[in-house]
């Protein structure tokens, strides 16, 4: 069946209100039509099956049937991702919402070249934020990654507070640092991660400083330097492969 996503409050009770953009695609573009089911994700983890009633400009339905998504990994990983210029942050959160990120935290860091102000800033996460939506509902997720508006690097690390034995904070840095891997604790399992990645031209040395003061234990991917568009969902591939549920 089709998949859709709908927002918490437009679910009540047993009836489902689908949003303009989603009713556009469900009736002009796929033509589907009143006693039709289809999958509603409500972005929390549920998967509705939901007949169709209504198809018009606000399409609604019925829900026949609630499941549990199951393409979730259990492991909880939050990018702080250093904004980058262009539309590159776009494709970043696309590839990191597949991987089965939790959350992407974008960052204002020293060396970001984009520089605009708050309201500016909120028009871009939402601009991500409807990426993030759209990845979720192509790779089959049920929980939606929040994509918060840009921070800058200072703010997100005392948001995050004093460090915390249940998680594992990782900063990529090209400069002189240990391979991921060697960072990494075997036979044990964080309950959250969180992901610090900079923007093009890296983070600053002092950045990084105060991420190691801040409980980030400080990696590379190896040799190579990778773009920053790069860097982010590599780091997040190896993690589900030895953390998540991309390993056997």
């Amino acid at each position: 069946m089709r998949r859709f996503g709908v927002a918490v409050e437009d679910v009540e009770g047993e009836r489902v209100t689908f949003a303009a953009d989603e009713s556009c695609h469900l009736a002009r573009v796929l033509r589907l039509r009143a006693g039709d089911t289809v999958i509603a994700c409500d972005g929390t983890g549920r998967e509705l099956t939901v007949r169709l009633e209504t198809v018009g400009e606000r399409c609604t339905g019925t829900v026949i049937a609630v499941a549990r998504g199951s393409a979730e990994s259990p492991l909880a990983i939050t990018l702080l991702q250093g904004v980058p210029k262009g539309d590159k942050m776009e494709g970043i959160v696309r590839a990191v919402t597949e991987l089965g990120v939790a959350r992407v935290w974008p960052v204002v860091a020293e060396r970001t070249i984009v520089r605009l102000d708050a309201g500016r800033w909120k028009e871009r996460a939402r601009r991500w934020q409807r990426v993030a939506r759209e990845a979720t509902k192509q790779s089959r997720r049920a929980v939606v990654p929040v994509v918060e508006p840009p921070r800058p690097l200072s703010e997100w690390l005392d948001a995050l507070g004093p460090d915390q034995p249940s998680a594992l904070r990782i900063c990529l840095w090209e400069g002189d640092a240990p391979v991921l891997a060697s960072v990494l604790e075997p036979g044990g399992t964080p309950a959250e991660v969180y992901v610090l990645v900079g923007p093009e031209g890296g983070l600053a040395r002092e950045e990084v400083d105060t991420a190691r003061s801040h409980g980030f234990r400080v990696a590379s991917l190896g040799g190579r330097v990778l773009r920053t568009e790069t860097a982010g969902p590599a780091a997040i591939s190896i993690l589900q492969w030895e953390l998540g549920d991309l390993g056997s």
